[in-house]
């Protein structure tokens, strides 16, 4: 939305509808709507909203270990000493991580890689966290490498070079099943389909 197109409010109230306007999915009736949710809620809720906001921007960061949204240097899941250290599922953000953990059915660990290969995009391998997972293979442990990056053309790319990058090592790698529909998103898919997709992975 351009900045100057809600007229009528007072210039506060057009400042907050402007910048909740410019969230993902967000119009102007929308940011309308929350403006004045915001302006006739008590002031302790907003003035709690805007402490959440700054928090998240200060306080969150990635963990050394997986690269999952952590408030520390570890996060909950790595820092878990009953997560299954040697299984290790490699998924593109950090929302299909939460999907996946919603399941139950995972008890080992995760690298978040932060975007998938994408030319058009200019989002290549080195723009990936790859390297990270590299350092996290420990020779003679029998580890295993789950690539759970989403069923599409991109997802497919990423996990093919993971494929690649891990060949000849001492590591187990599987594909999650196509319980995922291609073209689907992990972040939307129910629980029973993303389980029945990580116990029947396949090997690459």
């Amino acid at each position: 939305m351009r900045t100057g197109t809600v007229t009528g409010y007072a210039l506060p109230i057009r400042r907050l509808i402007e910048q909740l306007a410019k969230l993902p999915g967000v119009g102007e009736k929308t940011a309308t709507r929350l403006a004045m949710y915001i302006l006739h809620a008590p002031e302790e809720y907003a003035k709690y909203l805007a402490e959440s906001i700054v928090g998240v921007k200060e306080k969150i960061g990635l963990c050394k270990i997986c690269f999952n949204l952590s408030e520390g240097e570890c996060c909950d899941i790595c820092m878990d000493a009953a997560r299954d250290i040697n299984t290790i599922c490699v998924v593109e953000e950090p929302d299909a991580l939460i999907a996946i953990e919603t399941t139950g059915s995972f008890r080992g660990t995760y690298h978040v890689l932060h975007g998938v290969i994408s030319p058009l995009d200019g989002i290549g391998p080195n723009d990936l966290k790859l390297e990270g997972l590299i350092s996290r293979l420990k020779p003679g442990f029998g580890q295993e490498i789950i690539i759970a990056t989403n069923p599409n053309v991109q997802g497919e790319a990423t996990a093919m070079l993971i494929a690649k990058l891990l060949k000849g090592r001492d590591v187990k790698v599987t594909r999650i099943a196509f319980g995922v529909p291609m073209g689907g998103d992990l972040k939307y898919t129910d629980h029973m389909t993303l389980s029945r997709a990580l116990d029947y992975r396949r090997g690459v």
